[in-house]
């Protein structure tokens, strides 16, 4: 058994760098009143709109709630979203010294519109290409700043193929990590899938070893076993962390492969779970916890995300009192 209380405890010594996609998420919440007497779809009655954080910038969410310090290094545009996006880290109280303003590309933006607790649409206004020369320059020098600046105790990739994380920045912050003993954490995305060599810990999800795998894996035992193997040969990364969704994960250290499944719940909104499930991995990974227990608390931890309406933090004191619980049920 774990001590859970000491652990949680333990995160608020640490400070994460993230590197990745950061972006806006942006809700319309309503009723729906009818069907459209222009075409055949809903017209929805919008009662109340909510923007926060997301991306990479919920992971950063994320780490915060858990107690430790989250430093973001990320580019934004220099466009209304951008500058809110900017004032709600402000007010988390996290820092965006570190973001940089692009003039050539828009800060990504997800809207939701939901009616009834159910969304019904969403529309994403982004630029994906990969930064420029330029940009490229000044993101490498604002994470050298970081590492001069402070100790960093992991850094946590979060990539979602929105063009900050390109092969070459992914390879120079690999380098660095390596030269200045620091773990690495790797929330992936298909287009530099294999791009992340000597990471200490890599967490696809299901879809995406479907996708990037020369094979294809059920949520079973002996194919996630054999999608690890696989994906060992070719990044050489110490630990494999795969997400299934309402399967639960899949875990493997080198030498223990188990997957845990999930715990029942009552499932409102699968968005986000995947950043709170790489956010406990990353403050595991700092604590040089087993990643048996990284991935029971990460599992926990993504369960009750799903729980709540759109894309939220996890929180250290529920998933404390979820973990407690689980103990009790397993006698």
């Amino acid at each position: 058994m774990l001590n859970i209380k000491e652990i949680i405890n333990a995160f608020q010594g640490l400070t994460v760098l993230i590197v990745g996609d950061v972006m806006l998420d942006a809700y319309l919440y309503g009723k729906m009143t009818r069907i459209s007497p222009e075409a055949p779809v809903p017209i929805i009655e919008v009662q109340k709109k909510e923007t926060r954080p997301g991306g990479a910038a919920n992971v950063a969410l994320n780490i915060q709630a858990l107690g430790a310090k989250p430093i973001v290094c990320s580019v934004i545009g220099s466009d209304r979203e951008g500058q809110l996006l900017s004032n709600l880290l402000e007010e988390s109280y996290i820092t965006t010294k570190y973001l940089q303003v692009s003039n050539s590309r828009r800060t990504t933006t997800k809207t939701r519109v939901l009616a009834q607790n159910q969304q019904i649409i969403r529309y994403d206004e982004e630029d994906t290409i990969d930064l420029n020369k330029g940009e490229k320059a000044k993101l490498k020098k604002r994470i050298n700043s970081v590492l001069e600046e402070m100790e960093i105790d992991v850094i946590l990739f979060q990539d979602y193929n929105k063009g900050v994380l390109t092969q070459k920045i992914i390879g120079e912050i690999l380098l660095l990590a390596l030269k200045n003993d620091i773990p690495t954490v790797v929330d992936p995305k298909h287009k530099n899938f294999f791009a992340y060599k000597r990471a200490t810990l890599f967490k696809p999800n299901l879809k995406e070893i479907n996708t990037n795998l020369p094979f294809q894996s059920a949520a079973n035992l002996a194919d996630l076993k054999a999608a690890a193997l696989h994906i060992q040969s070719q990044l050489k990364n110490a630990n494999t962390l795969i997400t299934l969704s309402d399967k639960g994960v899949f875990y493997d250290d080198g030498d223990d492969q188990q997957i845990l499944p999930t715990n029942p719940r009552t499932i409102a909104d699968v968005c986000g779970a995947g950043d709170s499930v790489v956010s406990i991995a990353a403050l595991g990974i700092a604590l040089e916890l087993p990643l048996s227990d990284i991935a029971e608390l990460a599992n926990l931890a993504g369960g009750q995300v799903c729980e709540k309406v759109g894309v939220v933090p996890v929180s250290a004191k529920e998933l404390a009192a979820d973990y407690l619980d689980l103990v009790v049920r397993k006698g």
